[in-house]
């Protein structure tokens, strides 16, 4: 009969356990050691990714929006806006990628530490884009090129926001958890770009850290430090990040303790060693959803 009864009380516990506490008591109870119900019960403990989670960071360009069209769409309406031909795209996208290399590497997170103006540093790289693609205009010509360029990249003009931003980071929000945004980027994205697409600070997302504005730029693991510092120290282990790069958003996170994952939106061929490497790697914030709510059984 007490075998019976014991049975019984189990089939019980069974159905109710769910952490390693009533596992404790249920133990005490019977009167057996909690180690030894831990392999039978194991089971029944269900936890979400999303519950160990306080904080998730989000990286900006490719992960939650992506630019419109080609450098030299813009480059080439900013130059018919006063009359002239278009840049030869491709001269002009070469052009570009050498010219912000090297003002990148000469005034890292767009001159913060020497405090140069954002609007110098980009007039800088722009006119230094158009000379090494070929194009040297007069000081007036260049003013009024640059003028249209600056503008139209301080908007929503030519970016688009993928669909299924606005309604993960809304989700994560209603489900407690901070949101911040960790993006090499200048002031603009924070203050201009993002809400002109929809995200806005306080109902998509908590908190910002822009490495114009921060002086600190991926894959520099400090940057990760600044958004767990501003989202109140919160421990790394109760973190997520998500991004579109190995080398800047999975390595560095995950240097500094924080758990991280990586969306593969175009299939490009390196996701493959990106999952061969240990990531976890998802389409898009859907499947992120989906893989953050998922049920996973776990003796805790």
């Amino acid at each position: 009969m007490e075998e019976a009864a014991e049975k019984e009380h189990i089939i019980i516990l069974e159905e109710e356990v769910e952490t390693s506490f009533q596992i404790s008591i249920m133990a005490k109870f019977l009167g057996r050691e909690a180690n030894s119900y831990k392999g039978v019960y194991c089971s029944f403990i269900k936890m979400s990714m999303l519950t160990k989670l306080r904080l998730i960071t989000v990286d900006v360009t490719g992960t939650l929006m992506a630019y419109k069209g080609e450098l030299g769409d813009y480059y080439c309406m900013a130059a018919k806006s006063i009359g002239l031909p278009c840049p030869d795209y491709k001269r002009m996208h070469e052009g570009f990628k050498l010219a912000y290399t090297e003002m990148a590497r000469k005034h890292p997170c767009f001159g913060f530490a020497e405090k140069i103006p954002n609007i110098v540093w980009w007039k800088t790289c722009v006119r230094d884009s158009f000379v090494q693609a070929g194009y040297d205009y007069d000081e007036e010509t260049f003013e009024k090129i640059f003028r249209r360029i600056y503008g139209t990249f301080g908007s929503a003009a030519p970016y688009t926001i993928f669909p299924d931003s606005q309604p993960f980071l809304r989700w994560l929000r209603r489900e407690g958890v901070i949101v911040g945004i960790v993006s090499n980027a200048e002031y603009r994205y924070q203050d201009v770009i993002l809400p002109a697409l929809g995200l806005h600070k306080g109902s998509e997302w908590d908190f910002g850290v822009f490495s114009g504005l921060e002086g600190v730029e991926k894959p520099d693991p400090r940057i990760y430090e600044i958004a767990l510092e501003k989202a109140g120290n919160i421990a790394p282990e109760e973190t997520l990040h998500i991004g579109d790069s190995f080398r800047k958003d999975y390595l560095p996170a995950k240097s500094v303790g924080m758990h991280a994952l990586l969306l593969d939106r175009f299939n490009i061929p390196d996701a493959e060693n990106w999952k061969k490497s240990g990531a976890t790697v998802l389409p898009n914030l859907v499947a992120v959803q989906n893989w953050l709510s998922s049920e996973q059984h776990s003796c805790q």
